[in-house]
């Protein structure tokens, strides 16, 4: 049974160093060395915790976790060795990873949300290319650089003028999406990544690359910019508290509808066998569980797991907004913080509101996990029990009560 199809994680986590019998440390030698960008998000959390353990392929792993901000308490556990670096900034980014020599697997898990797309093109792709123009000239044993994108790559990104425009051209866009599909006539910084991403790897003998396109991820990471499970978690916390109904901040079309969601241990281990595997080589792949739900069972789940009131959705109502009734909220959330002992938190670091009301405002589009498979990755997630686990990390992180 191969280890991307049984899924299997637990394996005791791998130490960088051995200790030889009089009890000195020795530096080992690693057949693969990882470097994370991004590896406080809730994907690169995935992978620096999957990466160090003994029976990841490829392995035995080293690991470079790299990051914006100090590391945090709830990822100090990890295995790796940590650098606070700006990628936006060239010369701190040439500074922190020039000298890691010895990488030769970069997997790309972040990126910046600017007011226009226009604008993420611009400072998300200078980020990638400060990242490979660092990286690629000293890495002289580089193999693989691992892409992470999304299903904006089919739909367009968020903004509501990107939207217009693509009404205006008629472009039909007909799920389920399958990775052949054309690009759309608009600017996607998901096509700018890929673009730089290819003329970076373009002529240098040896080097692949893989781009991976998970849909709504469903992970842990309080520093994600897309976190829906902890933001949801901290919505039915604070139902909880003022005595209300968990009710659906979003459309009936996305309470009804199939909706998919991208495990994020799942989407590491799909990183890491495009790393290793040779037919995930080169390819550009779409990352989801395999599986659907509707956000009206998993609603009901959400409900039990926080002991608070279930509401049904309630058309007559119209679209509820969890961004304008989180408003003023602040105050609720310090007394949850306080009253059960939590990691001390604000109210705008734990809820990426708006993203919520993004997502759960439309109904979802499905993609085709098909080509994964027939290029050997038959790995999945029961998303219900996916769900639930998130959840009791964020609760175990003391996160949320």
């Amino acid at each position: 049974m191969s280890w991307w199809w049984a899924g299997a994680i637990g394996a005791a986590k791998k130490k960088l160093d051995d200790t030889d019998e009089l009890g000195a440390t020795t530096t080992k030698t690693y057949p693969s060395v990882a470097l994370i960008v991004g590896v406080t998000g809730i994907v690169g959390n995935s992978l620096a915790e999957i990466l160090p353990l003994a029976d990841t392929p490829g392995g035995p792993w080293k690991v470079y976790g790299l990051a914006r901000r100090p590391r945090p308490n709830w990822n100090s556990d990890h295995p790796i060795e940590y650098i606070q670096c700006d990628i936006s900034d060239q010369d701190d980014t040439v500074a922190k990873l020039s000298p890691l020599t010895d990488v030769n697997h970069v997997f790309y898990v972040t990126w910046a949300n600017c007011k226009s797309e226009v604008e993420n093109c611009e400072v998300n792709g200078r980020m990638f290319r400060n990242v490979l123009k660092a990286v690629v000239p000293t890495a002289t044993n580089l193999k693989h650089i691992c892409l992470q994108t999304g299903l904006k790559h089919y739909v367009g990104p968020f903004d509501s003028s990107t939207r217009e425009e693509l009404k205006k051209l008629n472009v039909e866009i007909e799920p389920p999406f399958t990775e052949d599909m054309p690009r759309l006539p608009v600017p996607n910084f998901y096509y700018t990544l890929e673009d730089i991403l290819e003329e970076e790897v373009a002529n240098k003998d040896g080097l692949t690359w893989s781009v991976h396109r998970p849909t709504t991820i469903f992970g842990f990471s309080p520093y994600s910019l897309m976190n829906i499970v902890g933001t949801l978690c901290v919505y039915a916390a604070v139902c909880k508290h003022v005595g209300v109904p968990l009710k659906f901040p979003g459309s009936k079309a996305a309470w009804e509808c199939y909706s998919q969601a991208s495990d994020a241990d799942l989407v590491a281990e799909h990183q890491i066998w495009a790393s290793v595997d040779s037919y995930g080589k080169n390819e550009a792949f779409n990352c989801s569980n395999g599986d659907v739900f509707k956000w009206k069972h998993l609603w009901k789940v959400l409900a039990e797991q926080f002991g608070v009131e279930f509401a049904e959705f309630d058309e007559t109502e119209g679209n509820f907004s969890i961004a304008e009734w989180m408003k003023g909220k602040e105050g609720a959330w310090e007394d949850i913080v306080r009253e059960n002992g939590l990691t001390p938190t604000k109210l705008e670091e734990v809820g990426n509101w708006w993203f919520v009301d993004v997502i759960l405002g439309v109904e979802a589009p499905l993609d085709s996990m098909n080509k994964s498979k027939e290029h050997g990755f038959l790995g999945f997630r029961n998303t219900k029990n996916a769900f639930i686990s998130w959840i009791d990390k964020m609760k175990a992180y003391k996160i949320v009560p």
